[in-house]
């Protein structure tokens, strides 16, 4: 519910402005009008409402492939099903679990389900993941790996989990005062240093410099058309002067405003509820109330830059790291905490970007924004409700959730997501960042990466300035490149590889050889698929999976690329269950 308060601060900037298009609402735009437009069908054709059914349907039936039958087509590995017995080999080729070379998924979840439809993403936005998403897989955690940086072949080459200094899963039990839930020092300095994979590391060092690139970037490229809103927001001359399209005048002329002061009232009673949370309960929750106001700060502080590279892009810089960081620097050694600094930091500002995206979405669509913020308000009471009463449901009734080793095969209760929340967990509030990012810990070079995020945007800006007639070169948006792999973990890079292809095949050969299709059908087309895989992963799990009822026990039931020993360490002597020791 904060996240309210943060939208009305900053609607005339995200909403109001037609710089601020939101691309993922072209396909909620796409599939209302083909909901709700009366179109007569061509001759030979459909009308984008039987388009969207013939897609929804076919789309509904084949996921009982993927989620049922055949779960490993969801990440093939040609290189693993080639080389059976090369540890190296399954490392470079598992789209899971390694590199991704070779892997492939016929999964439209595999597709769409960490970084978002292709479909919706503009095409200049794929390129600059795509080649984030190169130089960070393919060059940079190679080098790191086999040349054996932190002791990087202790541990696997791609993993989220957190390790020791004998290779083996960090007993956290070990460290943690079960008493006051806090760290317990010496136990700490008896045991071990926290270890991670080298490319879990080098995914921290690359959020601290996407979220100085995001702050350089947005200050270079969009500060003096925030400081000209601004400017004129408090001279009170938006209405008249500021840039307007066709949408912001109709709205204008044709709806009252949501009054300020709704966002104020829910800003404030929020706070105070959350202030509430902090210091009653006994204090379980571990954030004292300064805690609380600086999370609120941080959410304030970011809204605007990461909301622009969102309204422009379709991709979320995340706070999340930073969020931690900050907290785990100042109040360390407490995880509840730390999850509930990034819970007011982050998921708060998360919140107040979608919030603006529906209002955008309203704003196409001509619905009163009163009506869209009442909607929106009660929407979210629901949800927030039912989602919080189906979690403590799925952790009461389904045995061994979310632990991959007990769980049988083709279970969907893997929760990759979860897992690395509770690694961040342990990294940022048990161990805290002053044992893992300075002098005390294995990764104080992370902290360069704050310098070169920061720098990173300004060649691009100085080139954009000498060459004003390159248009070409505006594109280049340094920190979606750099922070490209933000998702990985929990995404893959098979995730990766399979959304590349699909949004290159649709936004630039089928966009520039059928441009009159793809206008008409791009976006119905990825609202359907979305559609017809969330109807049959419901439809799947209330009917067979909630029973235990699994798909038919045979080689392709399991959810995996079968790369087993791309986890494995090929440092010597370390011993990892499933995995041969290298002598």
């Amino acid at each position: 519910m904060l996240g309210y308060g943060w939208a009305g601060l900053f609607r005339t900037y995200l909403v109001d402005s037609p710089y601020m298009w939101w691309p993922q609402n072209l396909v909620q735009v796409s599939l209302f009008r083909a909901l709700h437009e009366r179109e007569k069908r061509p001759k030979g054709g459909h009308t984008r409402l039987q388009f969207f059914l013939l897609v929804f349907i076919s789309s509904f039936a084949y996921y009982t492939i993927p989620a049922y039958l055949f779960p490993s087509i969801t990440a093939i590995s040609v290189v693993c099903l080639i080389w059976k017995k090369s540890i190296t080999a399954q490392q470079i080729g598992s789209g899971l679990k390694g590199l991704g070379v070779g892997s492939f998924g016929f999964d439209w979840s595999t597709v769409a389900g960490f970084l978002g439809s292709p479909l919706a993403t503009p095409g200049f936005a794929i390129i600059n993941i795509l080649v984030g998403f190169f130089i960070f897989v393919y060059v940079i955690n190679p080098i790191a790996y086999w040349s054996n940086w932190y002791d990087a072949k202790k541990f696997p080459i791609f993993s989220s989990h957190t390790f020791d200094k004998t290779g083996q899963p960090y007993n956290i039990s070990r460290v943690l005062n079960e008493k006051t839930f806090d760290l317990d020092r010496e136990a700490h300095n008896s045991y071990s240093k926290l270890y991670v994979s080298v490319f879990f590391a080098f995914t921290y060092g690359v959020s601290f410099a996407t979220l100085m690139a995001t702050i350089s970037h947005v200050a270079l490229f969009h500060g003096k058309s925030i400081l000209e809103l601004w400017k004129r927001t408090v001279s009170s001359q938006v209405g008249d002067n500021k840039p307007q399209d066709v949408h912001t005048r109709l709205m204008k002329k044709n709806y009252a405003e949501v009054p300020q002061w709704w966002f104020h009232l829910i800003l404030v009673l929020t706070f105070a509820l959350s202030v509430f949370a902090c210091e009653g309960f006994g204090k379980q929750l571990q954030l004292p109330w300064w805690g609380l106001l600086l999370a609120c700060g941080i959410a304030f502080f970011f809204t605007l830059p990461i909301g622009i590279i969102q309204a422009t892009t379709n991709m979320q810089p995340g706070l999340n790291v930073i969020t931690e960081l900050v907290i785990g620097y100042i109040y360390p050694g407490r995880p509840l905490a730390n999850v509930s600094f990034k819970t007011y930091g982050y998921i708060s500002m998360t919140q107040a970007l979608m919030f603006l995206g529906d209002f955008k979405l309203g704003h196409y669509m001509k619905i009163p924004p009163k009506s869209m913020f009442l909607v929106q308000l009660v929407g979210t009471i629901i949800g927030s409700s039912v989602y919080f009463g189906t979690a403590w449901w799925l952790l009461s009734t389904v045995d061994h959730i979310c632990d991959t080793t007990m769980l049988a095969d083709g279970s969907p209760w893997t929760c990759p997501g979860d897992d690395v929340f509770y690694s961040a967990s342990i990294i940022w509030g048990v161990v805290g960042p002053l044992r893992m990012f300075t002098k005390q810990g294995n990764y104080p070079e992370m902290n360069w990466f704050f310098l070169i995020g920061f720098l990173a945007p300004v060649p691009v800006w100085l080139l954009s300035r000498r060459f004003p007639n390159q248009k070409w070169i505006k594109l280049i948006n340094m920190p979606i490149i750099i922070g490209a792999t933000g998702n990985m973990p929990p995404a893959r890079s098979v995730n990766f590889i399979t959304w590349g292809a699909v949004g290159i095949f649709f936004n630039f050969y089928v966009y520039r050889r059928y441009k009159g299709w793809w206008a008409r059908h791009n976006y119905i087309l990825s609202a359907a698929l979305d559609a017809g895989v969330a109807f049959m992963a419901v439809l799947l799990y209330f009917t067979l999976q909630s029973k235990d009822i699994f798909g038919p026990t045979w080689w392709g039931l399991e959810s995996d690329d079968h790369c087993p020993l791309a986890k494995c360490p090929t440092a010597p002597g370390i011993q990892v269950k499933g995995c041969p020791v290298i002598s």
